[in-house]
């Protein structure tokens, strides 16, 4: 019931994401994909239910990193930029998740901001959020 209820509300924000300057939807599109995606899986898991076992617990700890994280990924990019901040956040994931290969890390915090600035920025026309206090955009040029 939590999913559903969760990807109403998110499908209800997806809808009010302005159009983009063509009117095709643009930014739109990938919240709203998301957003059914969760009522469907809800309504997946509320007719496969089953009765619940106890939970395991060892996974809270990252959970929590998780959150953390995600909390201070969201306030630096209003910060640093974007870029910036998707280049510290990416390889802390994976360290969370369990990646503990140097050289995977370091390609994540290369490839992850590049190849997300490419899919939203360059071909889905979304604008990059800038950072106030720094952007790596204006280093580096482009948008």
């Amino acid at each position: 019931m939590a999913l559903i209820a969760i990807g109403i509300g998110a499908t209800v924000t997806s809808m009010g994401i302005g159009l983009d300057q063509y009117g095709r939807w643009g930014a739109r599109f990938f919240p709203l994909a998301g957003s059914i995606s969760l009522i469907l899986l809800g309504i997946a898991e509320l007719y496969g239910a089953r009765p619940s076992q106890p939970s395991d617990r060892k996974h809270l700890p990252a959970i929590l990193a998780l959150l953390l994280l995600s909390v201070a990924y969201v306030w630096s990019i209003s910060a640093v930029g974007y870029l910036f901040s998707t280049a510290l956040a990416a390889p802390l994931v994976l360290y969370i998740f369990g990646v503990r290969n140097r050289i995977g890390l370091c390609a994540a915090a290369v490839l992850c901001p590049a190849i997300y600035h490419a899919v939203f920025f360059v071909a889905l026309g979304v604008f990059p959020p800038f950072g106030r206090w720094f952007d790596l955009l204006d280093v580096l040029g482009g948008y």
